[in-house]
């Protein structure tokens, strides 16, 4: 059969990727048997915006590895993809967009903009769909699902409105985390704190008197103050009494409407005692401010008083709230100074102003201190802004009652988490959960289902009918004119519906009852606030059940220096280069390799390269099959073990019982989510046991020219074992196996479609494993000695080899004319006893000795040398078991099994060790 020397894997993969998806090989109704297990996944939606980086390379292939091993092993398995409106990032998108053209959002008008990100989004949009299709992703195209699709517009009206209806979302003004870079609100999930180094100010408030003129020593007075180990921050001079507070932001001191101190420190031991009756005068405003006590405030920090900013800072407001204090809001959503703050800093950005109160206050000799201060400040994750706390009227969701739920779910084991470990983050982060702000000031996402009356009472309803509707219900007028809230839902709000809003629900759809739960999600560790403990919340609210069986938390892909990619260190992998320089295959198999339980994955060049080499081995292997069994291919009939035209040898059964195990122990390993052991088992049993070994023990049958009944059975057990590996080896790597797999006697259409190969426990042969491991071994340590020695593979050597009984005496008789081609040896000799001589190499496996004469081969004191140094290591290994025995704890604890082991082991080493002794002796 013709087959190219060398794989290209570009065409190979392009024809058959287009191939399975026109078949509709990955539609769930494609597995027959009704009864048939069924396995669902949703997709991760990527952003519209996106493309796929090697985040997604490596969480999109585990994905497939699972689907394509289950729809193999008969499930009736739908991976359900689709992508995010990403409200933020899309609008930002477009906007740029206009930018260069001269105009803005506000120009085109909300109705003209929202049409122009919807013709981005139908011819922009795409990429990362068309990339999915590169990476041969067995996912159900005609299921595809949008954030903004009318189906799961639907759903979020549908969830709102009931959360609304029962108390869980509600509107208000409170502290929230404004973004002034995106001018929206973002929720604490979406806030990235970063250590700054900044300053620290300290500043002194006069107490019942006015500061019109600069004051003298109020600096040194402070010093004094706080110079022994109690600190006092109220200072008396003759001037009057000061108190001094210290912050990063003095901007902010504009608004304040209290100092406060804690409790303790009004008592009769107090160091404030009295305060309560006082107040302190606002510098640069001259605004009277009453001192407060809050248990919040700790008395051991600095000085004991902190400035209270209530429309500012979270702390603040919810002292504020406490103690019914005014909230002046001195920065607004601009960053730049309101109206409120004094004349003469209205409209000066934040850190203008800053500079500006710094300036004023020293003028007044009220800055008391200014240090450096390292300290962790809000940034926007989206834009990099510093995030503005502001006071702000938003719609927000009560959490607690939604989380305890979720948190249950996991601690039953409903839900587990792959590592268990995360779970004990996941339950952290739900015990502390705050109330969630859904509101985003953004034109682009789900609008909120919410409209208002002329007086400003809102009326939640699922459209403007309902809304009147539900106007009649509460008594009013109908006909009252209504304007829909302007503002749109996080983009997770949505997104936390994804795992039953994209089969259909509200309605009960019959993928909505087949298919809810799914079973796996596999995600990242990134996203397990942001997505998957609200989709648990809202799955366990809305479905009665949760979202998904099991997460699988895939690692986070670092650079080849381990440092995390990020576009602006330049250090962005794109897999697409990736692919086309080693082709998906290989690329998979690399990322399929290194998912261990570690969380962090960085795809070295070794690592591709080497699993480029491997994706050569699997053709190179079969092409020699296949140019080498014509007659054996010209049917297309699957083929069978075949035991009836000739019986099976020792390799025969071999390689037969080591595929069974293999096939036994991937299916473990998947199930159990190993994936870097699946990789590593398909690995070496391809390259190792099929190639390395059965196939060079099958190459005299397979290339002899006269056709016999022996020489035919070995060819059709060659490619019964080889057909069969690829079925394992296709999650990985599709694209090849399908390839060869299709010029090999098959079953069925495709190998997508092919049984998953299950184990026959019929076929493992213990015996054969254990005799063939020890032809291996000789062959090896044969090999081994001609290398170790730099001696040419023409020169044939001469062996004697020493059996321990005649079992394996039996074996190397059957054995011997393989051993002696492989290991390239002119004369074998099996002998009771080894003479002791001259000018021999000698060497030591499990159950016999061999000596091959190296007279006139080799420099004897390098072998000497080498003799000495491998008793030296086993020796290092037998003292290493010596101790452990000698440890009576050891000895008491573990297992008999495993101290029995480690007896025979040692007694194992002490022989091998004697007698490489007697070799050295001999050379």
């Amino acid at each position: 059969m013709e087959i190219p020397k060398t794989y290209e894997p570009r065409e190979v993969e392009e024809r058959w990727s287009s191939y399975w998806e026109t078949k509709g090989f990955f539609l769930p109704e494609n597995t027959s048997d009704a009864k048939a297990p069924v396995f669902s996944m949703v997709i991760p939606p990527p952003n519209v915006t996106g493309y796929l980086h090697m985040g997604h390379a490596l969480n999109h292939t585990l994905q497939d590895v699972l689907a394509r091993w289950r729809r193999m092993s008969g499930d009736r398995v739908l991976w359900l993809p689709g992508t995010d409106h990403a409200g933020i990032a899309t609008q930002m998108v477009v906007e740029r967009q206009l930018q260069q053209e001269g105009v803005s959002r506000l120009d085109l008008g909300r109705e003209k903009f929202v049409e122009r990100i919807w013709e981005w989004k139908e011819h922009s949009g795409g990429t990362i769909q068309k990339q999915m299709r590169v990476l041969g992703e067995s996912v159900d195209w005609s299921r595809e699902r949008f954030t903004m699709d009318d189906g799961l517009s639907h759903a979020v009206k549908e969830v709102f409105v009931r959360l609304y209806d029962d108390g869980l979302i509600y509107r208000g003004e409170y502290m929230i985390n404004w973004s002034p870079g995106l001018q929206t609100a973002i929720s604490d999930l979406e806030v990235e704190m970063k250590t700054i180094k900044g300053k620290l100010y300290h500043i002194a408030y006069p107490i019942g008197h006015r500061v019109n003129s600069p004051v003298e020593g109020l600096a040194e007075a402070y010093q004094a103050a706080n110079d022994g180990e109690q600190k006092s921050g109220l200072l008396k001079t003759p001037g009057g009494d000061f108190i001094v507070v210290a912050t990063t932001r003095p901007e902010t001191m504009l608004g304040d409407t209290a100092i406060a101190f804690n409790p303790e420190d009004a008592g009769a031991a107090g160091r404030y005692q009295g305060m309560i009756s006082r107040s302190a005068i606002l510098p640069l405003v001259d605004r009277e401010i009453p001192f407060i006590q809050d248990e919040i405030v700790e008395k051991d920090f600095g000085t004991g008083f902190v400035k209270v900013t209530p429309a500012h800072d979270p702390n603040d407001f919810a002292m504020g709230k406490r103690h019914n204090l005014e909230f002046i809001q001195v920065i607004g959503k601009d960053a730049k100074m309101t109206d409120l703050a004094p004349e003469k800093y209205r409209g000066l950005d934040r850190y203008e102003a800053r500079k500006q109160v710094v300036a004023d206050l020293e003028a007044l000799g009220l800055m008391l201190r200014i240090e450096d201060y390292t300290h962790n400040v809000g940034h926007c994750q989206r834009s990099g802004a510093v995030v503005e706390p502001l006071l702000s009227t938003q719609w927000f969701m009560k959490m607690k009652e939604l989380a305890e739920p979720a948190l249950e779910a996991v601690r039953d084991g409903r839900t587990k988490f792959v590592p268990e470990s995360i779970s004990k983050i996941y339950s952290n982060w739900l015990e502390n959960i705050q109330d969630w702000c859904v509101s985003r000031q953004l034109w682009w996402g789900h609008r909120i289902p919410a409209w208002y009356t002329p007086e400003g009472k809102a009326i939640v309803a699922r459209d403007e009918k309902e809304a009147r509707e539900r106007l009649v219900a509460a008594g009013l007028d109908p006909n009252t004119e209504l304007t829909q809230d302007q503002d749109v839902l996080d983009t997770w709000f949505s997104s936390a519906l994804w795992p039953f809003s994209t089969l259909g629900w509200p309605d009960q759809t019959e993928d909505l009852k087949k298919f809810y739960p799914t079973s796996v999600l596999v995600t990242a560790f990134d996203i397990i606030f942001f997505w998957v403990a609200r989709m648990m919340m809202m799955g366990l609210k809305f479905m009665g059940d949760v979202p998904f069986r099991t997460v699988y938390i895939n690692a986070l892909v670092l650079d080849p220096e381990g440092q995390k990619m990020s576009k602006t260190k330049g250090n962005v992998v794109d897999p697409l280069e990736v692919f086309n320089k080693y082709g998906t295959d290989a690329a998979r198999y690399m990322l399929t390799a290194a998912s261990t339980t570690g969380l962090t994955l960085t795809p070295q060049e070794s690592k591709l390269e080497s699993a480029r080499n491997f994706a050569n081995k699997i053709w190179n292997a079969a092409r020699f099959v296949l140019l080498n069994c014509d007659e054996v291919l010209q049917s297309r009939e699957p083929l069978d073990w075949e035991t009836e035209i000739a019986p099976p040898e020792l390799a025969d059964l071999w390689i037969l019982s080591r595929f069974n195990r293999v096939a036994l122990d991937v299916h473990s390993a998947l199930g159990e989510f190993r994936f870097h052991e699946t990789a590593g088992i398909l690995y070496h049993f391809f390259w190792d046991d099929f190639c390395d070994w059965y196939l060079e023990l099958s190459k005299p049958f397979v290339t002899a020219k006269e056709s016999t009944p022996q020489n035919l059975a070995v060819k059709r057990r060659l490619i019964y074992v080889l057909e069969r590996s690829l079925r394992l080896l296709h999650p990985i790597m599709p694209f090849i196996t399908e390839e060869i797999w299709q010029k090999l006697p098959h079953k069925g259409e495709s190998i997508c479609l092919a049984e998953f190969v299950p184990h026959n426990s019929a076929q493992l042969d213990g015996r054969a494993e254990r005799e063939m491991n020890l032809v291996i071994e000789l062959i090896t340590k044969i090999r081994n000695i001609r290398g170790t020695f730099n001696i040419a593979p023409s020169v044939p050597l001469k062996a004697q080899i020493v059996p321990a009984d005649d079992g394996v005496r039996e074996v190397i008789i059957k054995m011997q004319d393989h051993i002696k081609r492989l290991a390239r040896v002119g004369e074998i000799e099996i002998i009771d006893k080894i003479v002791e001589r001259h000018g021999s190499a000698h060497s030591v496996i499990s159950g016999a000795e061999i000596v091959v004469s190296l007279e006139g081969l080799i420099d004897f004191d390098k072998e000497r040398a080498r003799l000495e140094k491998e008793v030296a290591k086993l020796g290092s290994e037998r003292e290493s078991l010596e101790k452990r025995l000698s440890n009576q704890d050891f000895v008491s604890r573990a297992a008999a099994d495993v101290v029995t082991a480690s007896r025979d082991r040692s007694a194992e080493l002490l022989d091998q060790i004697e007698k490489l002794g007697a070799m050295i002796k001999a050379l």
